[in-house]
């Protein structure tokens, strides 16, 4: 490949790493390999004229006039590119925009169909990497956030509309798109099977989402009901629950500890709720806990603990995510779950989201800073965890 085209990725990289969520160069130069799996030369030259905020293709050929030779021409690039997942197209009002999609949540969720083992490789590699774990960790708010399961919601939390599962897919904007989760898809290639569901079709797309995600065929179109059927499914066998972190829910993903690849960050964390969404926390009570051990069995971050047999059981306040599992799992009905003491509201749409990540996006100072911190956790809390697991 000559230097002109190993320039467009490099051109590519930059510009995604001024976004939002950036994409950080590394040594190795696996992101330009992630970025040769998705885009052509040309194509990673157009995704350069688009930004994090959807535009109209007649904005986006301002910027790409001297890249094509006609709006529709321009057109039929974008819609190649959001076809491998590597741009989002929206209908608003009508008319389709476009904008860039982070790695994750994004570009890497909508490759499960395109999967190989040099890609899988590739992405190991990058996502291992500390820049990338620091360009993750360092958003203002974070693209997740954790909601607990229904079962474990008593009346007296008086729980937001924005922290009810039932209540998001009520409201949710149709279509509604059953995807495959491309965490225990990315495990079976690697010879591992997931611990806690057998079935891979979990994730779920909502409104403009999910119409991105049926066009280019990520997904297949779902009613309301199955979607709720399809949580309902998730929850009761132990999944952890984790929408957009949005009042206007995108996507709910359910995930498992021994699968995903966020929760397995938070496990690497000393003080993994400094990076975490969440309003809950669960508490024991030790008059009703037999020690039985249901509770640390169904944990998927490895927050609650039986020191040994028959003793009450163990929540660790810096490490619980609010999922109500645990709760669920129960059979006293010793746990439960408490409102943390400050309740956080989530804006209202990822354009928000985006707008408050890049106001608070931290240079490279802060970022340094956060490496520094995260390493001096690790060692206070005998935790010899993140960053040192990374390469």
């Amino acid at each position: 490949m000559g230097k002109r085209e190993d320039r467009s990725y490099v051109m590519l990289q930059r510009h995604l790493d001024r976004q939002a969520v950036g994409f950080p160069a590394t040594r190795s130069g696996a992101e330009i390999r992630i970025l040769k799996h998705i885009f052509s030369p040309l194509e990673a030259e157009i995704a350069t004229c688009l930004t994090y905020k959807p535009e109209t293709l007649e904005r986006v050929f301002e910027r790409a006039a001297d890249l094509v030779g006609s709006p529709a021409e321009l057109a039929q690039i974008l819609g190649d590119i959001e076809k491998k997942g590597g741009i989002e197209a929206r209908v608003k009002e009508g008319k389709k925009h476009y904008c860039n999609l982070p790695l994750v949540v994004g570009m890497y969720e909508l490759q499960s169909g395109r999967l190989t083992p040099e890609f899988v490789r590739d992405f190991d590699e990058y996502t291992r990497n500390v820049k990338f774990g620091i360009e993750y960790l360092a958003t203002q708010l974070p693209q997740l956030r954790t909601i607990p399961v229904g079962r474990s919601i008593r009346p007296i939390n008086h729980v937001a509309t924005f922290d009810q599962v039932a209540d998001l897919l009520e409201q949710a904007l149709p279509p509604f798109a059953v995807v495959e989760c491309i965490c225990r898809r990315k495990k079976e290639m690697e010879g591992e099977r997931c611990k806690v569901t057998e079935r891979n079709e979990t994730c779920l797309g909502m409104g403009g989402a999910a119409a991105s995600i049926l066009a280019v065929g990520a997904g297949k179109e779902i009613s309301r009901r199955q979607a709720v059927e399809l949580i309902e499914q998730n929850q009761k066998e132990g999944l952890v629950l984790q929408p957009s972190n949005t009042r206007q829910p995108e996507f709910i993903c359910s995930c498992c500890g021994c699968c995903c690849g966020v929760l397995a960050v938070h496990k690497m964390l000393p003080k993994p709720l400094e990076f975490w969404a969440t309003n809950f926390h669960a508490v024991v009570d030790e008059t009703l806990c037999n020690g039985c051990g249901a509770c640390e069995k169904r944990c998927q971050v490895a927050a609650v603990r039986v020191a040994a047999k028959k003793l009450p059981a163990k929540v660790e306040r810096d490490r619980c995510i609010g999922c109500g599992l645990c709760v669920s799992a129960c059979p006293e009905e010793a746990l439960s779950l408490r409102k943390n003491r400050v309740e956080t509201a989530p804006p209202a749409t990822r354009e928000e989201l985006y707008d408050i990540m890049m106001a608070g996006k931290k240079g490279r100072l802060g970022k340094l800073k956060l490496v520094g911190k995260i390493a001096l956790d690790s060692i206070r809390a005998g935790r010899p965890g993140w960053p040192a697991k990374l390469k």
